[in-house]
């Protein structure tokens, strides 16, 4: 049986690293070929190729760079002879990224991000048998018309379900509100769930000025203002609890959204939908009442990645509020015209 073909796009982060003895830590260092040549007997699980994106520490990769891995996987995944598409990352901006693909990439065939949580320095280097894991995930069948997917510690999770939940565990990407969707057994995927939706949008620009608030006691607007002063098209809250704010920062709010820039508003809380519960000032209900747009389940990184896009085709907040608050398939694309 003829080898399916697999495109893996190397972007960096730790998979990539190794300690430099002159500084005792961690920094780029390897190349993909070196990456590649540690996953064992691969060649017979897949045509690989390689493509060379970057070599970048996850926390230097911007929404703009971003955009561009969006265009060459989209372009790289177009190819009749590829039937997959892996992209190695670092953890620490993952989540975005792969949220920022599934949202702007839609294909059936597979699309895999994975990354490592050691480097190649440590004992237990987890980088090539996460790797390992995700060609076969990019090469199996059940995997196609998944979204994208990310594959670490032998689990298979959704990007748009997926965050990283601890700072050194091997198992650290987890989806917290559902579970992973499979597993890898023995080079073998087995998915147990789907997701109930997917959503895209299809743009080839992205809006950075869009601000991330994490909402604290007795957190006044000043901080809304400097964001709307400063010429943010869009800002995303990490509320309290069930999705409720200080008070005091209720004027802030309001004058972003008289000025037409959209509020999102997520839960600053790991798993749980944001809903107008409460009617007093800074509750949820008051909340909807000004306008303010509820992100339901979606931590706040990945409402910011959400809203980044929607902003670069419009700026009308009741079409981002279809966006956010409607759970059905659906699809934003930029008018031309």
């Amino acid at each position: 049986m003829k080898r399916k073909k697999v495109a893996i796009i190397f972007t960096g982060g730790t998979i990539s690293m190794k300690i430099d003895p002159r500084i005792h830590a961690a920094i780029p260092a390897l190349s993909s070929e070196e990456i590649l040549s540690m996953v064992t007997n691969i060649e017979k699980a897949a045509e690989i190729e390689i493509i060379d994106f970057a070599n970048l520490p996850s926390p230097h990769i911007t929404p703009d760079i971003m955009m561009k891995l969006s265009q060459t996987v989209k372009k790289t995944i177009s190819r009749e002879d590829i039937n997959g598409v892996v992209v190695t990352h670092g953890t620490d901006t993952l989540e975005e990224t792969a949220y920022l693909l599934d949202l702007t990439i839609k294909t059936e065939k597979p699309i895999v991000v994975v990354g490592a949580m050691r480097n190649s320095s440590e004992l237990g280097y987890d980088g090539s048998s996460n790797l390992s894991a995700a060609i076969c995930t990019a090469t199996s069948e059940d995997a196609k018309n998944k979204g994208v997917l990310v594959v670490m510690n032998n689990e298979v999770n959704s990007a748009s379900e997926v965050t990283k939940t601890n700072t050194l565990s091997l198992d650290t990407f987890k989806s917290p509100e559902f579970g992973p969707l499979g597993i890898i057994d023995n080079d073998e995927v087995i998915f147990y769930r789907d997701i109930p939706y997917k959503q895209h949008i299809q743009t080839e620009s992205i809006e950075s000025k869009v601000g991330l608030v994490k909402c604290v006691s007795g957190m006044e607007s000043d901080i809304l203002h400097f964001l709307i002063d400063s010429g943010y098209k869009g800002i995303v809250l990490e509320a309290l609890g069930r999705g409720n704010i200080p008070p005091k920062m209720m004027e802030g709010v309001e004058k972003s959204i008289n000025k037409n820039i959209p509020v999102v508003m997520v839960s600053r809380c790991p798993t749980g939908r944001v809903l107008d519960s409460y009617g007093y000032a800074g509750g949820g209900k008051t909340l909807r009442e000004l306008g303010v747009i509820f992100g339901g389940d979606l931590p706040g990184q990945k409402a910011r990645i959400k809203l980044m896009l929607a902003l670069s085709i419009t700026d009308d907040i009741e079409v981002i509020r279809y966006l956010f608050e409607r759970k059905e398939h659906s699809t934003l694309v930029k008018n031309i015209n």
